[in-house]
This record gives structure tokens, sequence and C-alpha cells, in this order.
């Protein structure tokens, strides 16, 4: 039997076993026993050789030629009994080492040897493919990690990072090269560790931060207890259910109002022909004018209530790519009240329903329109809007940035039916916060940051738009 070792391999270094003074090795012991075991036959032939009667010298070199020939004969056994347990404890050693290539050969079944040296192939195929599997599995886990958006770390028992995937990373800022194996104290994670399970922690800054619930988890790594925590986002769950809560209100609304609004404007069509002809010019006057007052806040009433309706029928969106200078420079178009600023950018191709995120952009662009043009703005002969967009590693952010007064009560923002505008009707952020939850994306409005009075409104999109997930904010530009 031979091995076959990998070419330019290291020396395999095999374990001692600890060596007893008391106790010979064992290829000593079975040489010594060869060498006992010739013996009676050097006795036998220096007895043969005594009733030959020879010369003395003669005698002296047939026993020195038969201890030589014995000692050859002991080598050769000795050679077939330790080469193969030699190449079995190479074969072992490699496999300790993680080295599956050796393999033992020319072994036999029904031979003690033989069965041995293929018991031990055996088991290294086994442990071979129990590696490959290993491998393969550890490849899938760090991909399914790294596609995961939920952040995902873990800690040893001393606050260093173990493990962190690229969600993580996104959402707390941070470079695997260079975070891991730090304290969590040097990340500035410390509030993270001590978050109980469960626990909510919000995390960004402006109107949207996002929300996460804290998953806490042990496992042991070589031994060692580690805490796994997985951060869910709880915020893209509650946004929906309130928004699933004022679908059913505007739905109870609207058909109260509507069974309501079809008598009002009928009767009051039905009484403007109905007046007595004795009637006096000013009264008629007044009569009509109270009819036409009926009439139009009925008719403003159901405009009112059909726009809150497109909350209720956003239709899924239809993916298609769509260049994002195209459509912003289509967008800026529409907008005839003030100039709208377009950066200079390159062009960003993402995957989206061009139709919806138009919209969603008409409505922040028109916000941001209203605020440099209001009475409240420091300069509205002055009022500026611009539109700037950028690309990261998997998502484009869209800015619009205006003059205006800023915000004074965001935390109403993305609540419908709130408006602070006279002809307002509070569903233009909304709206464009479902068209961007649609495709996987997020809104954000924040006061400007730059030096400049006014708001910051962020559309962000994933290049390749994937319906329903929430993505964490990217860094500013």
């Amino acid at each position: 039997m031979a091995s076959e070792p990998k070419p330019a391999k290291p020396h395999i270094k095999r374990l001692a076993l600890g060596r007893s003074g008391r106790r010979l090795s064992f290829e000593r012991r079975l040489r010594l026993w060869l060498y006992l075991i010739g013996l009676p036959g050097l006795l036998l032939c220096w007895l043969t050789l005594q009733q030959q009667k020879l010369d003395p010298s003669i005698e002296t070199v047939l026993l020195l030629l038969f201890a030589l020939a014995w000692a050859f004969i002991v080598s050769l056994i000795m050679e077939q009994i330790t080469r193969p347990l030699q190449t079995l404890a190479n074969v072992v050693a490699s496999l300790r080492e993680d080295d599956y290539s050796f393999r033992a050969r020319g072994a036999r079944r029904n031979d003690s040897i033989g069965d041995l040296a293929l018991e031990v192939n055996a088991l290294a195929s086994m442990l071979q493919a129990q590696r490959a599997g290993a491998l393969e599995a550890m490849a899938l886990v760090e991909r399914v990690m790294d596609s995961m958006q939920s952040p995902v770390l873990a800690f040893d028992p001393e606050g260093r990072l173990k493990l962190l995937n690229a969600s993580a990373g996104r959402v707390f800022n941070l470079d695997t090269g260079n975070a891991l194996g730090r304290t969590a104290e040097d990340l500035r994670l410390k509030y993270l560790i001590d978050t109980a399970n469960d626990g909510l922690l919000p995390l960004g800054s402006g109107v949207q931060s996002i929300r996460w619930m804290v998953k806490r988890a042990s496992f042991r790594l070589r031994g060692v207890p580690h805490t796994l925590l997985v951060l869910a986002d709880v915020g893209a769950a509650l946004r929906e259910e309130e928004r699933a809560a004022w679908k059913r209100l505007i739905r109870v609304l609207g058909h109260e109002i509507n069974n309501s609004l079809a008598p009002i404007k009928s009767i009051a069509e039905s009484l403007r022909g109905r007046l007595p002809a004795t009637v006096g010019v000013e009264e008629r006057d007044d009569f009509d004018r109270g009819l036409e007052v009926i009439e139009d806040r009925s008719e403003s009433l159901n405009r009112f209530l059909q726009a809150y309706r497109q909350l209720m029928g956003l239709p899924v969106p239809k993916l298609a790519a769509v260049n994002l200078s195209s459509l912003v420079h289509r967008v800026a178009q529409l907008e005839t009240r003030l100039h709208v600023v377009i950066a200079d950018a390159e062009d960003v191709k993402i995957t989206a329903d061009a139709d919806q995120i138009q919209q969603a952009l008409i409505n922040l662009v028109r916000n941001a329109a209203e605020a440099a043009l209001g009475p409240d703005a420091d300069d509205a002969v002055k009022a500026h809007v611009e539109i700037a967009w950028r690309q990261s590693e998997s998502e484009a952010t869209i800015a619009v940035l205006d003059n205006g007064p800023g915000l004074t009560n965001a935390g109403n923002l993305f609540v419908p039916f709130y408006t602070t505008k006279p002809n307002g009707t509070g569903i233009g952020l909304v709206l464009a916060q479902q068209i961007a939850e649609a495709h996987g994306g997020t809104v954000e409005l924040r006061n400007r940051t730059d030096g400049v009075t006014g708001c910051r409104a962020e559309l962000r999109l994933p290049v390749s738009a994937r319906r329903a997930e929430n993505r964490p904010a990217a860094t500013n530009f």
C-alpha cells in the first residue's frame, strides 16, 4: 500500500504518543521478538556444526552468515508490517489537518491490514463529503446573510464583533474588514448589546426613524458562548397596519358620505326650479347663492373623497427599466410656478413603475414649490427648488430641496388627512410613501443642514426593485 500526497504539500506533523520509560516501542519490541525467535535456529546451527567437527574459524563464519541472513529476514518482515501502518498513519494525520487527498492503495478484503486500510479510506471519503457539504452550507449561509434585509451581528463574551452581514454594515455604517474583532464600545454599539430581547430600538434620524425589534440568541463557537443579535424592522409592519386602518375608515366614511351627498345635490337642484315666482329679486339671489354653496361644497366633498380613495386603489407596480434622468426632467417640466433646477449627475437606470415613481416625484416637487412660494418663506421672489440624485451600491436616492421655512411639525407629515395648506388634501406625502414602499424603498423628509433654510425630501429606491421591503437609509450626499 502507498499514499498519494498532493504536490507541494507541507510535511504532515504527526501527534506523538507519550512514551513510557519502562516500555519499549512497538517496533523495537517486535524486532526483539523476531531476534529471539532466531536464537533457537542459531543454537541448532551451532550444534550441527559441532557434530561435523569443522575448523572453528569456519564455524564462526557460518554462524555469522546465519545471523546476517536472519537479520535480513527480520528486516524484510519489519518492512512488511510497519510500511502499511506508516501509510495509514499518514492518511489519518492528513485527515486531522483537513487534507482529504491521501488514500491507502493496494488494500484487499479478508486481510487484517487490508480491511483496516479500506475502512480508513472509507472514513476519509465520508469526511471529505461532509467537509464539502459543510463548505457549501457555509457558502449558502453567507449568501443568505448578505441578502437578508435584517441586520445580523454576533459578539463574543468580551463584546468583540465576530459576525456582521451587509445589511448591518449599511445600518450601522460599518466596514466588515475594519469592524470585525473590535469591541462594541469602540464601534459605539454598546447600547445594542444592552438592549433586552424583543426590545424596540429606534435608529436613524429625520422624520422616519426606523424602529427595530432586537432578537437575542446564544450559540457556541469552538466551545465559547456568543451572543447573536437579529434586528427586525417593525416600522414597516406598523405603517402597513396604520394604512390598513385608514383604508377601512375611508371606506366607511366614503360609503356614508356618498349616500348623503347624492340626495343633497339632487334636492338642491330641484329646489332651484321650485322657487315661487312671487319671491323678490334679492331673496331669489340669496336663495340661489345658498343652493350654489350647497352644490359647490357637495362637489368639493366628493372630489375630496375621490382623492382619498387613491390610497386604497394603488395598483401593484409594473416593473420595467427606467432612466432616472429623463423621468426627473419630465417631472421638472410639469411644475410651472417656478423653475426647477436639475443638478448635473450621471444617468441611473433602475427597475420600477415609471408612472408611479413620476407621481411620487410630482407630489414631492409640488410640496417643495408650495413651501418655497408660501407666505412663510423668507423670500418668495428667490424661491428655489432643486432635484438631485445619486446611486450607491444597491439603491438610487432622489433628493428634492427647497428654500422654504422648513419642517415645523414633522411627526404628522405621513398621517393621512393631515395638511397645513388651505387647499391641501393631506394625501400627497402619504401616496409618495406608499409608492416608495411598494417598490421596496422609503421616503424621508428633514430640514436642510447645508446652511440653507428649507426642507430636503429624499426618495430612495432599490436599483432592482423588490416589493414591500423597507431598505435601510443610505448616506447623504
